[in-house]
């Protein structure tokens, strides 16, 4: 090489130089596919997660309402012929109805009266005062007489219970003022005119307490404004 004359340049390859940056088609669709099996798989998760805890507070809710009526069956062995089936209280024999009546004898009262209490006692408890939402008090008649008639006679039944129990002394047994106060914010009427038939008609005639317990996004309904116990007297005996 001559001292003058200048070194060659290498020269670029032509396809190097025009070579595209973008990807291919094929990788830019394989690449959005790895995104949303990604996205996929964490709304899978997310999901998964949710119905999990949701199915846990379940199941937690379903022991700790069956650990109260344990505790409500517990209770029946203090009182022979009281039973409790599911989440109702039967009195059976021991409170039942004579035909075309709703009144109620002094024993069947004072049972009544000597049992309510527990579960009062129940709905003082954490667990009650988280779950228990009412006690709904059924009376039920027996298949004979017209329709209207035995629901009308139902509902003085459901009736009777509660002045029963908002009974003042000098009735045996009389709850407390606490007590009585409890009951009107928590049992209702309920009354069932043949719904749920017995096998007789004299077992038909009989008194349930049903508890009810709210559902997991229920809120409890806040303290109710005391209310008096007036006379004492029931209105079915004016």
């Amino acid at each position: 090489m001559s001292l003058g004359s200048r070194a060659p340049v290498a020269k670029k390859k032509r396809d190097e130089a025009e070579r595209p940056f973008w990807i291919s088609f094929s990788d830019l669709m394989t690449a959005l596919m790895v995104l949303f099996l990604v996205a996929m798989s964490v709304a899978l998760m997310a999901i998964t997660r949710e119905i999990s805890e949701a199915e846990e507070k379940k199941a937690e809710r379903e022991a700790e309402i069956a650990e109260l009526m344990q505790r409500l069956h517990n209770a029946t062995r203090e009182f022979p012929g009281v039973r409790v089936h599911g989440r109702v209280v039967d009195f059976g024999d021991r409170a039942r109805f004579e035909t075309n009546s709703h009144r109620l004898s002094d024993a069947q009262a004072r049972l009544l009266r000597g049992f309510t209490p527990h579960i009062l006692a129940l709905a003082r408890d954490p667990l009650g005062d988280k779950w228990l939402k009412r006690v709904v008090v059924d009376g039920y008649a027996d298949a004979r007489g017209s329709y209207l008639h035995n629901l009308n006679l139902s509902l003085q039944r459901s009736e009777r219970v509660l002045c029963v129990l908002q009974a003042l002394p000098p009735q045996p047994l009389p709850l407390s003022e606490a007590d009585r106060q409890l009951v009107r914010e928590l049992f209702l009427v309920g009354g069932a005119s043949f719904n749920a038939l017995r096998e007789s008609a004299e077992e038909s005639r009989r008194i349930e307490m049903r508890l009810e317990f709210r559902d997991l996004d229920e809120a409890p309904v806040g303290p109710r404004p005391p209310t008096g116990d007036g006379d004492g007297r029931c209105p079915l005996d004016l």
